[in-house]
C-alpha cells in the first residue's frame, strides 16, 4: 500500500511540480531584478542609495497590507483562478517598471507590484497542504522554492546580457528592457495557469476516484493534529507571532542578498555587467542543490528546528567571511555560496512548522500572516544596507545587521519554538 501511495505521490509531483517551480522563478525575478537594473538605473536616474533601498524594500509594504486578504480570498475563489490573476496583474506591472523616472515613479511602481504580488508564495505553500501530508511537504516546498535559486542562477547572466546587449535599442535604456522582458513571461504564465491548474484533488480530472480517494485519506488523516482556531483567536497566538518573528530575521537575509548581491560581487573588483550576472549565478547554483538536500534529510530525520537554525547560521557566517574578505574575488564568491546556500535552505524547512500546526481558515490566514510579517524585512533589510552604505560609503556594516539577523534566528528556533506535532 505504502509502495502504491508513493507512486502516486511521484505521480501528482510530476504534475504539479515543474509548473510550480517555473511560476516562481518568474514571480522571484520579477521581484528581485531591480538589483540588476540598479547598476544602471541608478546612475540614469540619479538615485541615492538610499532611494534604491527604499524602492526596493516598499514592494514589501504593499505585500504585507495585501497579504491575508489575498489568500483568504483564494480560499472563495479558487486556487487556479486566484494564482493566474495575481500572475498576470504582477507581470504587467513589473513590465511598467521600465516606465520609471523618477523617484515617486519608482515607489509607486514598486508598491503596486507588491500588492499583485500578495498572496502568490503563502498561496502555494496553502495548496501544497491540499496535495501532502507533513511528512512529505518540506521536499516539496524546497522543490517549489527552489525556484529562487534558479531564478538567481538564470537571472544573473540574462539580466546583465539583457541590459547590455539592448542598451539603446529604440531609445531605450538595458534597464528598462530587462524590465520589459522579465515581466512578460509572468503574464503568458498567468494565462496557462488558467487551463493548467486544478483547485485541489476533487477538480482533478487526470488522478482516478480511487486515486483521490487513496490521497484524501492520508491527508485527512494528518490533519487530525491541527488546530483550526478562529481568526481573532489566530492573530493572538503567541506561536504564531513566535513563527513571523523567527521568518523576519531569516528573510532578512534572503533580501540582503538578493538585493545586494550584484553590488557585493562589483565591490570585489568585477566591472563588467554580464560577467557579474555570470558570476552572480555561482551563489544560487550552489543554493538550488543544498536546499533540496537539506530539505530531504529534514523529511527523513522529522527534525525540523535544528536544521532551520544550523542553516541560518551558515548564512550568517557565509556573509561575515564574505565582507571580511571583500576585496579577493574568489573568497567573497566562495563565501557568499555558503551564505545563500545556509540562507536559502532555512525556508522549506521552517515553511514545515507552520503548516503542520495550522489548519483550515486558520492555514491561510496564518500562513499568510507569518509570511506577509517575515517580508516586511524585505523593506528593512535593503532600506538599512542602502542607508548604512550612505552614510559609511561601505555594505560591511549593513551586512554584518544581517549576519546578526540570521545569527538571531538561529538562536530564537531552537530555544523558544517548542516541538510541533507532526515536525
Amino acid at each position: 500500500m505504502n509502495d502504491n501511495l508513493d507512486l502516486l505521490y511521484k505521480r501528482v509531483s510530476w504534475r504539479l511540480m515543474p509548473f510550480l517551480f517555473l511560476c516562481f522563478v518568474a514571480a522571484y525575478l520579477d521581484r528581485v531584478n531591480v538589483g540588476f537594473a540598479k547598476l544602471q538605473m541608478q546612475a540614469d536616474l540619479q538615485f541615492s542609495d538610499a532611494v534604491y533601498g527604499v524602492g526596493a524594500g516598499i514592494f514589501f509594504i504593499g505585500y504585507f497590507i495585501f497579504e491575508v486578504p489575498s489568500n483568504l480570498l483564494m480560499t472563495r475563489a479558487g486556487a487556479r483562478i486566484w494564482i493566474a490573476r495575481i500572475m498576470i496583474s504582477w507581470g504587467l506591472i513589473s513590465s511598467a517598471l521600465m516606465f520609471t523616472n523618477s523617484v515617486a515613479t519608482f515607489y509607486v511602481l514598486r508598491f503596486l507590484l507588491g500588492a499583485a504580488e500578495a498572496g502568490f508564495f503563502p498561496g502555494i505553500i496553502l495548496y501544497l497542504t491540499y496535495w501532502y501530508p507533513a511528512r512529505r511537504r518540506a521536499r516539496m516546498v524546497a522543490l517549489f522554492m527552489s525556484g529562487v535559486a534558479v531564478a538567481g542562477v538564470v537571472g544573473g547572466p540574462l539580466s546583465g546580457w539583457i541590459m547590455k546587449a539592448f542598451a539603446g535599442l529604440n531609445g531605450w535604456n538595458g534597464w528598462q528592457w530587462l524590465f520589459l522582458l522579465e515581466g512578460l513571461p509572468s503574464v503568458l504564465l498567468g494565462v496557462w495557469t488558467l487551463f493548467y491548474l486544478d483547485d485541489g484533488i476533487r477538480a482533478a480530472r487526470w488522478l482516478s476516484e480511487a486515486d483521490k480517494q487513496a490521497l484524501q485519506r492520508d491527508i485527512a488523516a494528518d490533519r487530525i493534529q491541527q488546530h483550526h482556531l478562529p481568526l481573532a483567536q489566530l492573530f493572538r497566538s503567541g506561536t504564531v507571532w513566535l513563527l513571523a518573528l523567527v521568518y523576519f530575521l531569516c528573510v532578512m537575509g534572503l533580501y540582503g542578498v538578493s538585493f545586494w548581491l550584484p553590488q557585493l560581487i562589483k565591490n570585489s573588483g568585477v566591472k563588467d555587467l554580464f560577467d557579474i550576472g555570470l558570476l552572480s549565478a555561482i551563489p544560487y547554483l550552489v543554493a538550488a542543490v543544498t536546499m533540496v538536500l537539506a530539505a530531504r534529510h529534514s523529511d527523513r530525520s522529522g527534525e525540523r528546528r535544528w536544521h532551520t537554525a544550523c542553516a541560518a547560521l551558515a548564512g550568517a557566517l557565509g556573509l561575515v567571511a564574505a565582507t571580511v574578505y571583500s576585496d579577493n574575488t574568489a573568497i567573497a564568491l566562495a563565501a557568499l555560496s555558503v551564505a545563500t546556500a545556509g540562507i536559502l535552505s532555512t525556508f522549506p524547512i521552517f515553511w514545515s512548522l507552520p503548516t503542520a500546526l495550522l489548519g483550515g481558515t486558520a492555514a491561510a490566514a496564518g500562513i499568510a500572516m507569518i509570511n506577509s510579517i517575515g517580508n516586511l524585512a524585505g523593506f528593512v533589510a535593503p532600506y538599512l544596507v542602502g542607508a548604512i552604505r550612505d552614510a559609511t560609503s561601505s555594505t560591511a556594516a549593513g551586512i554584518y545587521l544581517i549576519a546578526a539577523s540570521l545569527l538571531a534566528g538561529a538562536v530564537l528556533v531552537v530555544t523558544a519554538v517548542r516541538r510541533l506535532p507532526g515536525t
